[in-house]
């Protein structure tokens, strides 16, 4: 699979519109030099989006455990279309990392379903800082310009499916709905 560093994220064509998107980041404090390089690609890519800055919100959590509730938070008191959720977990000498990287993507995970919103899982797992580094900016580019993208494009997703959502009953005929090739009839 390419990383990021061997894509063209950024060419125009390929990026998703984010303009009237209202988009929230959270980003754990700790391992700060590998979170705040994602967070900064990030900010960068929904604005290259066209996300307005204004309809950015950024705040910071002490550490990758706290954010869920962190996204949780923002969804509560800010109501953004989506949360991206960006942090570090590196392997240290004990199995913490493990206990950690789960309760985290868990948590995420739990956010997103209980609240019907995107929270995007942007939290390094790595087995040491190295690899960090190379996901945070370095040879495997930058986890926090994938995490922007796939934000936009949940969002976009979301409101497409809004857009074009038809109410079924229980008993309604699909073929009435599709056609013979499955394809909707009105779109």
């Amino acid at each position: 699979m390419a990383s990021s560093a061997e894509q063209d994220l950024f060419d125009p064509a390929k990026l998703p519109d984010g303009s009237g998107m209202e988009i929230a980041v959270v980003t754990a404090e700790w391992n700060s030099e590998i979170t705040h390089a994602l967070r900064d690609a990030c900010l960068y890519t929904l604005v290259e989006c066209g996300v307005p800055e204004s309809s950015i919100t950024s705040i910071m959590v002490p550490g990758a455990f706290e954010l869920p509730i962190g996204a949780k938070m923002l969804l509560e008191h800010r109501l953004p279309d989506a949360v991206i959720c960006l942090g570090c977990v590196i392997k240290g000498e004990t199995r913490h990392d493990d206990y950690i990287a789960s309760a985290v993507a868990k948590g995420i995970m739990d956010v997103s379903l209980e609240t019907d919103t995107p929270v995007i899982f942007g939290v390094l797992t790595t087995e040491n800082e190295a690899q960090a580094r190379d996901r945070a900016g370095g040879k495997h580019g930058n986890k926090g310009v994938e995490a922007a993208i796939t934000a936009v494009k949940m969002v976009t997703l979301a409101m497409e499916l809004i857009e074009t959502s038809q109410t079924f009953e229980l008993g309604d005929d699909l073929d009435d709905v599709f056609d013979e090739e499955g394809e909707d009839e009105d779109y």
